[in-house]
């Protein structure tokens, strides 16, 4: 099945539709909430974070954020990294997650970017499977946090 997702910026009218989103119990030890997330872009306002919510339709499915283009540096990867990205437990398995990482890989290419980064915590429920079968490899770096580095060449995603 084929998501039709929107990125849509976050505002007082959709924030606590945003917020609301929540992964499976079993994976939020993988993937911060949203309301993480905003506390985490708040926080480092050097990691130049972007965010937006992931939309079917009127109704927020997902989210996802990024920094954009910052300059990477002692505990900094770019200058594109996916920070975040969740579909929420009662929408994942239609293809929002890739959708939305569509959404993010054409906006990343009309900006000029070649590459984009993410991490993950290695181990069962990881979503590790999910970005190498979006395209994403392994750098065989380490971050501080124990999370592997992954990169996507932007060029290699029709």
């Amino acid at each position: 099945m084929s998501a039709q997702i929107r990125l849509v910026e976050i505002t007082d009218a959709n924030r606590d539709a945003v917020v609301a989103v929540r992964v499976h119990p079993a994976q939020e030890r993988f993937v911060a909430s949203v309301e993480k997330s905003f506390a985490d872009a708040r926080d480092n306002p050097e990691a130049k974070p972007w965010f937006r919510a992931a939309c079917d339709g009127d109704v927020p499915v997902g989210f996802v954020m990024l920094s954009w283009d910052n300059v990477p540096g002692p505990g900094l990867c770019g200058p594109y990294f996916l920070w975040r990205l969740l579909v929420g437990a009662e929408h994942q398995g239609r293809g929002h997650g890739r959708a939305i990482l569509d959404e993010v890989v054409a906006l990343l290419r009309a900006a000029g970017a070649t590459e984009l980064l993410t991490s993950c915590v290695p181990g069962e429920g990881s979503p590790e499977p999910f970005y190498r079968g979006f395209g994403f490899v392994p750098t065989g770096e380490v971050d501080d946090d124990g999370e592997i580095i992954l990169r996507l060449e932007l060029g290699s995603r029709p």
